[in-house]
């Protein structure tokens, strides 16, 4: 792969509004994608959350949270250490279980990286929302937004819709801004067991996900009491 710094990604400030992650953008605060989604859930997917929270026990549950989250950011950081061939070492029980995870990924998915025009990218909205994806870059010859997933146990396509709208947001925020035409979502993912899976979303597929995320984006300003007077997506218009 090679580095191609094409656009002039901005530095961001992330922090915490009433407990959910926002970012400060050119004087902007902006809701992070992964708020909006959290606040907009489907009543069925509160249910089968809360159900299996009930089934686990309450302190189970918040642990297995809060182990897969440091392993996804362990399995991450090696991952963007690989890329800008830095290199990093984790000695503590969550780095040695990433290390794998990420080696796996690298082995299986990174092949078809062809060129990387940033990793790490905040990525922005103006006045709507804003998040980090992992990379930006030309995947199997195409412009491509890519992220990385750690998961306890192997998806089916069909339960990950919501990382197809955050790719889908993480598309229209970087077209809108820089005026590519992205097309294509990749989502690179590793569980702990070590098996690997990819799964890819383009064409009308992915402009499904896209109005989804907007749709998402219009629920959210309509519960969320900071909304700025006049503000709304292009569907409003």
């Amino acid at each position: 792969m090679k580095f191609n710094k094409k656009y002039n990604y901005p530095k961001t400030i992330r922090e915490k509004v009433d407990g959910y992650r926002h970012y400060s953008v050119n004087s902007e605060k902006l809701p992070s994608v992964t708020t909006i989604l959290s606040h907009t859930q489907s009543e069925e997917k509160k249910k089968s959350l809360a159900d299996w929270k009930a089934r686990m026990g309450a302190q189970s549950a918040d642990r297995i949270r809060d182990v897969s989250a440091m392993r996804g950011t362990a399995m991450h950081r090696y991952l963007e250490a690989f890329i800008d061939g830095t290199g990093h070492k984790d000695l503590t029980s969550i780095g040695k279980e990433a290390e794998p995870m990420a080696k796996k990924i690298i082995e299986s998915g990174l092949g078809d990286l062809e060129e990387v025009w940033g990793q790490e990218v905040t990525l922005y909205y103006p006045g709507l929302y804003a998040g980090a994806t992992d990379i930006v870059g030309i995947y199997e010859g195409k412009p491509a937004i890519i992220d990385f997933k750690q998961t306890n146990k192997p998806k089916k396509r069909e339960w990950i819709s919501d990382y197809f709208c955050q790719l889908g947001a993480y598309c229209m925020a970087h077209n809108y801004v820089y005026g590519t035409k992205i097309q294509k979502g990749v989502i690179l993912m590793c569980s702990k067991d070590l098996l690997f899976q990819r799964f890819e979303v383009e064409g009308k597929d992915f402009v499904k996900h896209q109005h989804e995320f907007l749709r998402k984006v219009d629920q959210y300003y309509k519960i969320v009491p900071q909304k700025k007077e006049g503000q709304g997506t292009k569907n409003d218009k």
